[in-house]
């Protein structure tokens, strides 16, 4: 079960966390824009309960990738423009058809001493893509890599073939659970990884603890410790953080942004636009497997409202797409409004104008619940009756790729052909919709394999533009990405979830 935690339990779990590991001696606090170094960062989290996981090729929670994060670095990782960049690949390039990529590895090492070597990365490439295991989001992203084709060119370069023409393999690689482990990694207790903290202890449900690596490529962090916690309840979470009881919290409402953003005993960290938020409707069920009748719904929102009224004007009015502003984002789209009138019009051509629907939601995410209530009301003014399903916000998400009916949903920061690899085409382990078009596939293929990335985002314009006229997402609005911290925790941005500034620790200092 998802742990909550009163605030006499989080000191309890601070207090347990706290004596893994020694502070450095003389790491007194002291007001400084200049980093300084020692102390012990805590970060609360939404937890997972006996879910959460080390292993960093099944990444399910936002905790458990801040703690992969911490542990464990990826061959590349997303800027905040979502373009790939450099970490221990530090260059690569491809031949004229994108079948073959070589990537240049970095002097790394291991927290162990061993340094990082090709079979390390062709290792963790086959355990991340490994057909046997489940919850492996990279199996879908890499779907194109010929492991068997694949070796190391010499100490410091690997190759990797593909199947398939695949032009955003960087891209790819920077997905949730594609972080590089050592060759003979077996047990996800253990933990080695190149990442800037190594691990100390770990206790699902409750904590992590993990001191600083000396010797990461990219240099010392500035603290001595990090304590990533698990608290489920955004109540507990922000407490502790007005005690003084942690330094960063993660993932917080708008209520709470709306109610502390002029204390200042809270630093809001703000990232626009970073949430897409929307209802999935099944595609291959009665009612939604019908067009028309996705369209009335996509018409019967008032978007402007649950913005305003959900997101506190913090956040975008969505247009039923993925990835607003993002690279290869169908802008050229008109906007779609609320029409009633033209809503009841194809409901009535459907055979459908008496329809009756359940709304499932949970809360699962900040304002999910308050969304679908709101919307259940724009339904009921069209004359659809409407049952909200408030479920159980620990299988939620998992409930979504066997139920039917419509869905409360969001997604976090990826690019748009991770976000078509992982949740649009048939074969998605993601695919809430339920969307399956064989054409569709097919103008996928195409995209990956078209090495021209002007020709290849008009392929990506062209799949969005039928997501907008026959797709089952309704999105109605971006969120910002809330985070707040301590006015002692100096050197943290604002950004996008999954970038690689998102929950990075090595950068950071107490003042």
């Amino acid at each position: 079960m998802r742990p909550t935690l009163s605030r006499r339990g989080f000191l309890a779990l601070a207090a347990t966390a706290g004596a893994a590991v020694a502070c450095s001696p003389g790491a007194e606090p002291v007001a400084s824009d200049k980093p300084v170094r020692g102390g012990r960062l805590r970060a609360l989290f939404p937890g997972g309960g006996a879910k959460e996981t080390l292993d960093p090729h099944s990444p399910p929670l936002f905790l458990d990738q801040a703690r992969h994060k911490a542990l464990f670095d990826k061959l590349v990782e997303l800027g905040d423009d979502l373009r790939p960049v450099p970490k221990l690949a530090k260059s690569w390039e491809s031949n004229v058809d994108a079948t073959v990529w070589r990537f240049s590895l970095r002097e790394a090492v291991f927290h162990d001493g061993r340094r990082l070597t090709p079979d390390d990365v062709l290792a963790s490439l086959a355990r991340m893509t490994d057909p046997a295991a489940t919850g492996r989001n990279a199996r879908t992203l890499l779907t194109a890599l010929d492991l068997a084709n694949s070796r190391a060119v010499d100490a410091s370069t690997v190759e990797l073939a593909l199947k398939s023409p695949t032009a955003e393999l960087p891209a790819l690689l920077s997905g949730t659970g594609t972080a590089i482990v050592p060759a003979d990694y077996g047990d996800p207790a253990g933990a080695i990884g190149t990442g800037p903290f190594s691990l100390v202890s770990f206790e699902a449900g409750r904590g992590m603890t993990a001191k600083r690596f000396d010797d990461h490529w990219n240099g010392q962090a500035h603290l001595d410790e990090l304590h990533l916690l698990s608290a489920g309840d955004e109540a507990a979470r922000g407490n502790a953080l007005l005690a003084g009881e942690a330094e960063y919290v993660h993932d917080l409402s708008v209520t709470f942004a709306r109610i502390y953003e002029n204390d200042p005993a809270v630093t809001l960290l703000s990232a626009p636009g970073s949430v897409m938020q929307g209802f999935a409707m099944r595609t291959d069920q009665a009612p939604f497997d019908d067009p028309d009748v996705r369209l009335a719904f996509l018409l019967l929102v008032d978007r402007n409202r649950l913005v305003d009224v959900v997101l506190s004007g913090r956040g975008v009015v969505g247009n039923d797409l993925f990835g607003k502003g993002f690279q290869h984002y169908a802008d050229d789209l008109p906007q779609r409004e609320r029409d009633v009138a033209r809503a009841r019009e194809l409901l009535r051509g459907a055979g459908v104008e008496n329809l009756s629907v359940t709304l499932h939601t949970a809360d699962a995410a900040a304002g999910m619940v308050d969304a679908a209530t709101l919307y259940a009301e724009q339904l009921r003014e069209a004359g659809i009756t409407v049952t909200v399903d408030n479920r159980a916000k620990e299988t939620y998400f998992a409930d979504i790729l066997t139920g039917s009916g419509i869905w409360s949903y969001r997604a976090g920061t990826a690019t748009i052909p991770q976000n078509l690899a992982l949740r649009m085409v048939s074969d998605a382990k993601q695919n809430v919709t339920a969307w399956r078009d064989p054409e569709f596939d097919a103008a996928f293929a195409r995209a990956q394999s078209t090495v021209d990335e002007t020709a290849r985002g008009e392929v990506y314009r062209d799949m969005q533009r039928t997501l907008h006229e026959r797709g089952g997402m309704l999105v109605w609005g971006h969120s910002d990405w809330l985070v707040a911290a301590s006015p002692r925790l100096r050197g943290a941005v604002a950004a996008r979830p999954n970038t690689d500034d998102w929950a990075r620790f090595d950068k950071v200092w107490l003042a």
